[in-house]
């Protein structure tokens, strides 16, 4: 024995003893199923948003739906604030 003994990396050395390679590629395959998945519910989602876009008539007039309605300079009351 030279000291390189633990160097070994053969098939017989105790690293790669007992190494079960059935389990890891299962659990590969499981979340590629997993992603792939989660890739078509996306993929879905944004079809089903691209059509609802679409489907949406354009404001063309230029006007911000937040903004409509509200005149420049103070606001009148609301019901609730009047006493």
């Amino acid at each position: 024995m030279n000291g390189t003994d633990h160097y070994d990396r053969t098939a017989v050395s105790s690293y790669n003893q007992g190494v079960n390679k059935s389990r890891p590629s299962q659990q590969k395959r499981q979340r590629e199923r997993q992603r792939q998945e989660r890739r078509n519910e996306k993929q879905a989602r944004r079809l089903e948003a691209a059509a609802q876009k679409a489907n949406t008539p354009a404001r063309g007039d230029g006007v911000d739906p937040d903004l409509e309605g509200i005149k420049p300079g103070p606001q009148p009351l609301q019901d609730w604030q009047i006493e």
